[in-house]
């Protein structure tokens, strides 16, 4: 199987199991905003981070592709694509409880910083953001059924990649910068 087609070289791309839309196609930006996610958390899991962060960030991964595909797909219930339900929101959550016991409590904001992987996560945290803002954009603009739960999942998503963020820099040593209000 060739890697390319020729049939995006007009500016338009096709969904899955539907039409072909412009590449700048609401639902366009929403997937591929998902996909870049996909992509900064695998340059996060490439840098120094725990077995544990690092299968949980593969398990990400893993439903983050899931989300793509729902939101690639024009009748994701008629293609079985709607994956992501409420049972991985309450996973995530449980995670972020598991690595706050980890962390003194905030008393300030912090600023992306510290190791590599730290950061790489900071920037996974902010296109998630993103990405959720995309995904919200596409329903409420196009009227696109998305199942509450990948919407609620990115939401949450952003939170553990803070808090894990947060454990990279601490089991590296590395102090966390405090905002300061500039004078």
């Amino acid at each position: 199987m060739k890697i390319y087609t020729r049939t995006g070289d007009s500016g338009s791309t096709g969904l899955f199991g539907g039409p072909r839309v412009s590449k700048d196609d609401d639902r366009i930006e929403a997937y591929g905003t998902v996909d870049e996610l996909n992509a900064v958390l695998g340059t996060a899991r490439s840098e120094q981070v725990s077995e544990t962060i690092d299968a949980q960030l593969q398990q990400v991964q893993n439903e983050l592709f899931s989300i793509g595909a729902e939101l690639a797909t024009p009748d994701p219930d008629q293609h079985d694509m709607r994956i992501i339900n409420e049972s991985h929101v309450t996973r995530l959550e449980q995670w972020i409880d598991q690595h706050e016991q980890t962390l003194t409590p905030l008393k300030n904001f912090i600023l992306p910083a510290g190791t590599t992987a730290a950061t790489q996560l900071h920037l996974s945290r902010a296109v998630c953001r993103r990405a959720e803002r995309r995904v919200v954009t596409l329903v409420r603009r196009h009227d696109v059924k998305v199942t509450e739960a990948s919407i609620v999942y990115l939401n949450r998503l952003s939170d553990l990649l803070f808090v894990l963020a947060r454990v990279v820099n601490v089991e590296a040593g590395v102090a966390e910068v405090h905002w300061e209000r500039p004078r």
